[in-house]
């Protein structure tokens, strides 16, 4: 197929009592992850209210003075939680940092999740009451949508429908609010965000204040992702790609510096990171392994796989 933008589908549909309706989402969602790795998803669990509160707390932290950003950056941690503050990250194969500063708001475990690792804690901001609240409620949401896509998914391979929903709840997922500010000087070679491919299951992503959101097709092409406001995007990452033997693609995928008109206009994006537990096996799945798909990858935790992706974009060292 020859996409011009990425395909957009309707959660409602998997929702539905309508075995037809549920089969065309498994169906829709399935061949665009095995073609292109991206879709736009509306009907999810997020409301129009919300996302605009978030991008309101967004904009007032990013607003704040730099010895105040500063004070919750936690090097001591990777980045993992908190501030992090402009050109750290760097994309993996690139020596030149992306141009933008970002937050991380992790996972808040339930009671009786039962987890092997302990998570670090959410670091909270006390100039903004609101803040944290806000990015939570946000963080849950997103985390209960992304379920939903997953076990579409597991019944597209031919798993149970529920095979994901213990190892992605309770997961180590980020919530990573970002700024790119405006671009002041020729870049020199510097990108907002460089080509790559996410390193977790599932990245959803809240419409970004601007365009630039750019996908790589199969024949090498670069197109713009361009989903409808009330949309999510919604890509396969390098830990899925991996579980599932290459079946699912997790396209190359970058944010493109604007033209030189708009470079005083900031751009504001916010992806959900949807990671699983640390101990699940990304070990290839038996159902996608074949004579003309021989297992591609050696047996490999998520945790063991984390790591070895962020010390390789720059935000742990070895």
């Amino acid at each position: 197929m020859s996409f011009t933008n990425i395909p957009s589908v309707d959660l409602a549909d998997f929702l539905s009592d309508d075995p037809k309706r549920k089969q065309k989402f498994v169906d829709e969602i399935g061949q665009a992850y095995e073609e292109i790795g991206f879709v736009s998803l509306k009907n999810h669990f997020l409301s129009e209210k919300l996302v605009d509160q978030l991008y309101t707390e967004i904009k007032a932290f990013f607003a704040l003075s730099d010895d105040i950003k500063k004070k919750y950056e936690r090097e001591d941690i990777g980045g993992q939680r908190g501030y992090i503050s402009f050109g750290k990250e760097t994309a993996k194969g690139r020596e030149i940092a992306d141009l933008k500063e970002f937050w991380h708001f992790g996972q808040e475990t339930d009671a009786d999740a039962n987890l092997t690792e302990k998570y670090h804690e959410n670091v909270e901001v006390k100039e903004l009451q609101n803040f944290n609240k806000v990015g939570m409620e946000a963080y849950k949401l997103l985390e209960k949508t992304g379920i939903h896509v997953l076990r579409a998914l597991a019944l597209h391979i031919g798993l149970e429908e529920s095979y994901f929903d213990h190892w992605a709840k309770n997961g180590n997922s980020i919530l990573r609010p970002i700024h790119y500010p405006p671009i002041k000087e020729e870049p020199k070679g510097a990108v907002r965000a460089g080509a790559h491919g996410d390193i977790n299951l599932i990245t959803l992503l809240m419409g970004a204040s601007t365009g630039g959101l750019q996908v790589q097709r199969k024949d090498g092409e670069w197109i713009d992702a361009i989903p409808n406001e009330d949309e999510l995007v919604i890509n396969v990452g390098d830990m899925l790609e991996r579980h599932t033997n290459n079946k699912l693609r997790s396209t190359i995928h970058r944010v493109a510096n604007p033209p030189k008109e708009d470079w005083d206009k900031p751009r504001y994006s916010i992806p959900f990171f949807m990671h699983p537990r640390s101990e699940m096996p990304l070990d290839c799945l038996e159902e996608c392994i074949s004579e003309d798909n021989p297992k591609h990858y050696e047996d490999i935790t998520a945790g063991e796989f984390l790591h070895q992706r962020l010390v390789e974009i720059g935000l742990i060292k070895e």
